[in-house]
């Protein structure tokens, strides 16, 4: 098996299955197929049918593969435990159903980490016992996707949560178990957090499963993290661009992918504004092209 790319409907502005100005499930799939991909994320739970026949039969249609899914859920508030745990009940039913890989497990945006998105040295830090309770209650999800659904489970850092900055995303993958949980490196994020993406990857790359691609505009960067924008305002203003017009070195990325016979998903992810949705499929095609021609097939 070799790299194979795929999309995910982040790409068209989903984040949240009830947002009304999402576009339909099924152009989504649509546009991804005509783009050129052979397999798309599931997207936050609830947006694509539950029903595994009706998707099933969706994905089939297009000849699409269910890559994985996220669950973007506060894994930072104990007291939002039952959100995290449907999430993610939910979705592991709906990758097993599909036979899809991937379990992404990233912390949602939280009001104390927002306002420091891409400046770690002013980020609030949780106290021991908040920290404590987070791990465990990644672990515990991470244990139930493994061993109950038989998927591999990976964390993925993500700007304004509790799992962004360098520093704690090293902490984490000491404190849990490499068995149980891998991870899903998100290019855009970070850089956004403010570290290298590809000197994090030759550090852990045994420990990588599944990427995410995202470039970032360094001026809309410069300028956000100066005002303290708001993570999706700063969605909104563009600061995650198509890939190869911005600060990631995709080629880089490339070449150490190949060197380390990485096998599976990489799936690409320019999250935008869903008023947006309607030059998505451009934006798609375009990334589709450009990573053909850095040596993506």
């Amino acid at each position: 098996m070799s790299i194979r790319i795929g999309n995910a409907p982040c790409s068209w502005g989903v984040e949240f299955a009830d947002d009304p100005r999402n576009p339909s499930w099924a152009r989504v799939l649509d546009e991804c197929k005509a783009a050129g991909y052979r397999g798309i994320e599931l997207g936050p739970v609830g947006f694509m049918p539950e029903d595994p026949g009706e998707l099933g039969d969706a994905l089939a249609a297009r000849e699409l593969e269910l890559i994985g899914g996220v669950v973007f859920r506060p894994f930072h508030d104990a007291g939002k435990w039952d959100q995290v745990l449907d999430g993610a009940t939910r979705t592991c039913a709906a990758l097993k159903a599909h036979g899809a890989e991937h379990l992404v497990l990233i912390d949602s945006i939280s009001p104390r980490r927002a306002p420091t998105a891409g400046r770690p040295a002013e980020a609030e830090q949780m106290d021991a016992a908040e920290w404590n309770g987070y791990v465990e209650r990644i672990r515990r999800i991470a244990k139930m996707g493994h061993e109950d659904y038989g998927l591999t489970v990976s964390i993925h850092p993500h700007a304004a949560g509790f799992m962004d900055f360098e520093p704690e995303v090293e902490r984490l993958l000491s404190e849990i178990d490499e068995g149980l949980l891998k991870i899903c490196l998100d290019t855009g994020h970070a850089q956004y957090a403010g570290f290298d993406p590809v000197a994090f990857m030759q550090r852990h790359m045994t420990r990588i499963s599944y990427m995410h691609f995202k470039d970032i505009d360094p001026r809309v960067k410069s300028d956000v993290i100066a005002k303290r924008t708001d993570f999706y305002d700063a969605c909104g203003q563009g600061i995650f661009c198509a890939l190869g017009r911005g600060e990631t070195d995709f080629p880089a990325v490339q070449k150490l992918l190949m060197a380390t016979d990485f096998q599976g998903w990489c799936t690409v992810e320019q999250d935008c504004d869903p008023v947006r949705a309607d030059s998505a499929i451009d934006d798609a095609r375009s990334n589709r092209l450009y990573l053909e021609s850095i040596g993506f097939s």
